[in-house]
């Protein structure tokens, strides 16, 4: 009887280690929703080398990543309706979010960099932003509905313009990030912020297609990021590890050489036409 009740005691306790070790083992699993500054647009290998992946390999994280270049904020609320997607976010543990750059630079750009140097009106920017932020609200909910627990942490947008369209676009990252900070402050230690539009402060922070961040970029991001989530104790490090090297993607300068001149043609006209210069 002594041997029997010894044999069950040790696979008790043999059971209770497995229980452990895989407790243990268990990563924390880290999702990344968003646009194309999420996806890694600017860089070529983005699947490995995308600030995400930085974030993932440097706090032995599980990663998915669902990001789609052009992605609006409506756009993520139909993502979130995937399968795949509201399946990841139900059992994320950090949810890191970039959005909010392509809600007035798809489709709008040339008009808002028309309306705001030409006829010096600003109006649609306030109303990009409030629609923004309205949206924003619902991702939260619609989040929080799939999982109560998770850390949300939200991006600021960068202006990687420079010029009339650079000024132009600052008044739309100026109006979107300050909602997104807005929307940090009312949820304290369950929405974190960060402030990825100071992390890059350098031209070569940006492709060579103007718009998204590059390798450098990229490693610039996740640092920020890696910082938040250490100082929120999410996070062990703060160096990031760099497994796969990124590669900037081979492009021009055309896109921001038109958008430059065709913000410097706009603020000839809008003299030309007697206004005084919106930006000076």
């Amino acid at each position: 009887m002594k041997k029997i009740l010894s044999v069950l005691l040790c696979v008790i306790l043999l059971i209770g280690t497995v229980f452990t070790l895989s407790f243990a083992e268990e990563k924390p699993h880290f999702v990344v929703l968003g646009d194309s500054i999420a996806y890694g647009s600017g860089i070529i290998n983005s699947k490995n080398a995308v600030y995400g992946k930085i974030i993932a390999d440097t706090n032995g994280y599980e990663y998915d990543n669902f990001a789609i270049p052009g992605h609006t904020t409506k756009n993520l609320l139909s993502r979130l309706e995937n399968k795949n997607v509201s399946e990841a976010v139900a059992d994320a543990d950090i949810i890191s979010i970039s959005i909010g750059g392509n809600n007035f630079l798809t489709d709008n750009l040339t008009q808002l960099v028309y309306d705001s140097i030409v006829k010096a009106d600003l109006s649609e920017f306030d109303d990009i932003a409030e629609n923004f932020y309205a949206d924003l609200v619902v991702i939260y909910d619609t989040i929080r509905g799939l999982n109560p627990d998770a850390v949300i942490v939200l991006q600021t947008i960068y202006n990687p313009q420079t010029g009339y369209v650079g000024e132009v676009y600052q008044q739309g990252a100026d109006r979107i990030n300050a909602k997104i900070v807005s929307f940090g402050e009312e949820k304290p230690g369950d929405v974190i912020v960060v402030d990825v539009a100071s992390a890059l402060d350098s031209s070569s922070d940006f492709a060579r297609d103007g718009i998204h961040p590059s390798a450098a970029g990229n490693e610039k991001i996740a640092v920020a990021i890696l910082k938040a989530l250490y100082e929120n104790g999410l996070g062990a490090n703060t160096e990031p590890v760099i497994n796969t090297k990124g590669i900037d993607v081979y492009g021009t300068y055309f896109m921001t050489l038109f958008m430059r001149l065709y913000g410097q043609m706009l603020h000839i006209i809008s003299v030309i036409r007697g206004r005084i210069p919106l930006f000076g």
